[in-house]
């Protein structure tokens, strides 16, 4: 447990305050007042939940609520004060193969923030860290200090986004150069779409909070810190609107790549299909003449044998020419010379300018 009070006649924030101590700090108005809980072991928590409902008088559905884990993004106004959840990124765990988020509960006071989580978060310790250098976010009141906490929260989407994009893009080259379809590929795709849905669904969760948050529908905001909670919401906003075009890319990669293994085996199919139209008129020559008449007068020719070996030949010679014509074989090779020549134009081109 860590509490932070600031007074209008400090040039600090104060820091080392007791539980104690708790009780008449709250009746000073014009004091601003955190206090951040870990519940990273029982004991911990067992202290948190005394302190939310014997010191604070919190509500015990939200201090429940507090307590459990996998609750989602959720904004409650009550008379005094605001509960809230938000979820944060689990620095060095999440990734586009695996997003996982870990949860932050809080409430808002006239004069006081209150937060609560189960594992350490990178955002909390770096708004610590900025109290401790200059007083500036508690002196604009504790409705300041909570933008200032979740505007860090929101901050460190953005990297993970990013990655979403680096890791699409190298799926791509992978689903056009993989050889038979690997089922590695179609592994990768399908962990990375579980990941953007968690991602979208999360974040468009916590959207919705920031937007209450935001446009003036709690009296816990002044109106003078809306407009930082705005901006907030705007950057949320972008990390919602990049997510809904990760999914749209994801979920067309899997099409690309079914339909690049539905065009391999369709080359299969081709393939045995022209092999075994060479092969019937020349199973039908040698089932003829493998008949076991008499009277078969090319049987006793001396040059029957080659000449059929001839016929054969001539007539495979024929039909790969009828379905090269038709397009049937051989189309690929063509395609990919056609590409080769195009880039040899465009760099003669570009050399002459």
């Amino acid at each position: 447990m860590e509490i932070f009070v600031y007074r209008p006649d400090d040039t600090m924030v104060e820091e080392g305050v007791s539980a104690a101590q708790l009780p008449e700090l709250l009746k000073e108005r014009d004091s601003v007042i955190w206090v951040d809980l870990l519940g990273d072991s029982p004991e911990k928590i067992e202290e948190a939940k005394s302190l939310l409902l014997n010191v604070f008088g919190f509500h015990p559905l939200t201090v429940e609520d507090c307590i459990e884990e996998r609750n989602q993004p959720k904004v409650e106004p009550y008379p005094d004060h605001l509960y809230f959840i938000v979820h944060g990124i689990k620095s060095g765990e999440t990734g586009p193969e695996n997003f996982v988020t870990k949860e932050l509960d809080g409430y808002l006071g006239p004069n006081y923030v209150v937060t609560f989580h189960l594992e350490h978060f990178s955002s909390v310790i770096s708004v610590k860290q900025q109290l401790r250098a200059s007083h500036f976010a508690c002196s604009r009141g504790a409705a300041y200090l909570l933008h200032q906490i979740l505007d860090n929260i929101v901050d460190q989407y953005m990297p993970v986004v990013e990655d979403f994009d680096l890791s699409i893009s190298q799926l791509e080259e992978r689903v056009f150069e993989a050889g038979n379809g690997s089922r590695a590929v179609l592994e990768d795709i399908m962990e990375l779409r579980r990941s953007v849905a968690r991602l979208r669904r999360i974040s468009a969760r916590q959207r919705e909070v920031l937007y209450r948050i935001s446009h003036g529908e709690f009296q816990q905001i002044p109106p003078d810190v809306l407009p930082f909670y705005r901006d907030v919401h705007d950057h949320l906003l972008r990390v919602t609107d990049l997510t809904e075009s990760y999914r749209d890319l994801v979920s067309g990669l899997s099409d690309i790549h079914l339909s690049i293994l539905a065009n391999r085996t369709n080359d299969v199919m081709k393939t045995l299909a022209v092999v075994s139209a060479i092969i019937l008129p020349l199973s039908l020559i040698a089932g003829i003449y493998g008949m076991n008449f008499d009277l078969m007068p090319e049987l006793r020719w001396p040059w029957a044998y080659f000449a059929t070996l001839v016929l054969m030949g001539l007539i495979a010679v024929v039909l790969l020419v009828i379905f090269k014509r038709k397009g049937w074989i051989m189309q690929r090779d063509e395609l990919e010379d056609a590409d080769v020549n195009t880039g040899k134009t465009e760099r003669n081109s570009d050399s002459i300018k």
